[in-house]
């Protein structure tokens, strides 16, 4: 089959069968397929959809494109949890220590951050000798001393996605729903999971916007788990302002660290309710407890007994970091960075975020990636001192940037200032999760 071919029969709307799939996958991880032929037959599969038999064989296929993990060895149930991307979602680090102190074996396969959204890579660097480029077998070893690992996609998981994820973000074709499937789903079952719980972004920081948009992939997401044998359910959790306090790589890794000291203030709680929440579904999915309530009893008590954070010490030893990051959480904090309030311009009350906009700005102060071959400042973020509902008064301190230098400092004030909506009658209040589907 030649490449044109298969690209005229998907740019004229038809369904492309199975083998054409598998040619297509093959052909880019085999570099048989130039990058312009593959960018050509993206673009077609974007604006012409896929069904669902062509999501599913995408998926597969992209699967069977490199190896998986095997993790029979380890006498635990195998569970993970994967976020479509916010700002300020942080809740990785503390999932992992806890689903793996309430007994789960989780082998999470992370990535970095590109334009508004943060990457848990990126985060996890910031912790002085922190190794995210593990082997399939370091992965595997570190998941059975400490029940869990954090590390990057390997060269040989799913080595077509790596190419096709690059040359969707070069092309602007991120948003779409089966080749996000595709994407997603294929790295997460090279991981031989047992159970998968999704975060399904919706709101103005999400690449989900709208709350119909979420839920069309959270059921496509499911219903793709499902049919490879995953016990498999989405959340769809609110995105209209950053998750918790912090937004950056070494602050939200503080505040993670906050959190499961027993130290976190009211700005952090809706990344310690989030996390309990979703690394409950990982257990009662498990079966490791009988109902949702009880699941959620057993993440609080590890949480709060400080189980979690020995997980989380006893991987940043295992991969190379710091571990005195557990005890002095502080020293993430760079004494060179300057710290530049945000102030509200008028009074009343905070009626909504860009949520994007806030993302945005930290990325431009070098905090994130506008480029994927972009380097990353770690030390670069922003302190939220207001939430929506706050009240406030013109003048009060709406948070804080921080920046390594003050080039595009005024700009990114302009930014900051800008993402706030002030308004003169109190809005209501949106829970964090919206859905569960599955």
């Amino acid at each position: 089959m030649f490449p044109r071919d298969i690209i005229a029969k998907k740019r004229d709307g038809k369904r492309l069968t199975d083998a054409e799939i598998r040619t297509f996958v093959d052909g880019v991880s085999n570099q048989s397929w130039a990058d312009y032929q593959a960018t050509a037959l993206v673009m077609a599969m974007f604006i012409n959809g896929l069904d669902s038999r062509e999501q599913h064989q995408l998926t597969k296929s992209m699967l069977e494109s490199g190896e998986v993990l095997d993790l029979e060895a380890i006498d635990a149930p195998k569970a993970d949890k994967h976020s479509t991307g916010g700002v300020g979602d942080k809740t990785s680090l503390i999932i992992a220590p806890l689903a793996a102190a309430c007994g789960l074996a989780v082998p999470m396969i992370s990535g970095r951050g590109l334009g508004h959204t943060g990457g848990t890579l990126d985060k996890l660097e910031s912790i002085d000798g922190y190794k995210v480029r593990l082997t399939k077998a370091e992965i595997i070893s570190t998941v059975s001393k400490c029940g869990f690992a954090m590390a990057g996609q390997t060269m040989k998981i799913v080595p077509a996605d790596r190419k096709l994820y690059a040359l969707r973000d070069a092309a602007g074709m991120i948003e779409s729903v089966p080749l996000i499937v595709a994407s997603i789903m294929s790295k997460k079952l090279a991981e031989s999971l047992d159970v998968l719980v999704l975060d399904v972004k919706t709101g103005s920081g999400a690449f989900m916007k709208t709350l119909r948009s979420a839920r069309e992939l959270a059921k496509a997401l499911v219903k793709t788990g499902k049919a490879f044998g995953v016990k498999t359910e989405a959340v769809i959790t609110d995105m209209d302002e950053p998750l918790g306090r912090y937004v950056g790589n070494s602050l939200e890794v503080f505040e993670c660290l906050q959190i499961m000291r027993g130290e976190a203030d009211e700005l952090m709680k809706p990344t310690a309710d989030l996390s309990i929440e979703l690394t409950a579904r990982m257990v009662f999915l498990s079966g490791l407890e009988k109902s949702i309530e009880k699941a959620r009893s057993l993440c609080r008590r590890k949480l709060a007994d400080g189980s979690a954070l020995e997980k989380f010490q006893e991987n940043v030893r295992l991969q190379g970091g710091d571990v005195s990051v557990c005890s002095r959480p502080k020293s993430l904090l760079k004494a060179k960075v300057k710290k530049t309030a945000i102030k509200a311009v008028a009074s009343g009350y905070i009626a909504g975020m860009d949520t994007r906009a806030i993302g945005d700005a930290v990325a431009l102060g070098g905090g994130g990636r506008m480029l994927a071959s972009d380097s990353v400042d770690h030390a670069v973020g922003f302190e939220k001192e207001v939430s929506i509902g706050s009240k406030v008064s013109k003048g009060d301190v709406l948070g804080h940037v921080y920046l390594r230098e003050s080039k595009n400092l005024t700009a990114i004030e302009r930014m900051l200032g800008d993402a706030y909506k002030i308004s003169r009658s109190k809005p209501t209040s949106s829970p964090i999760v919206r859905e569960t589907i599955g």
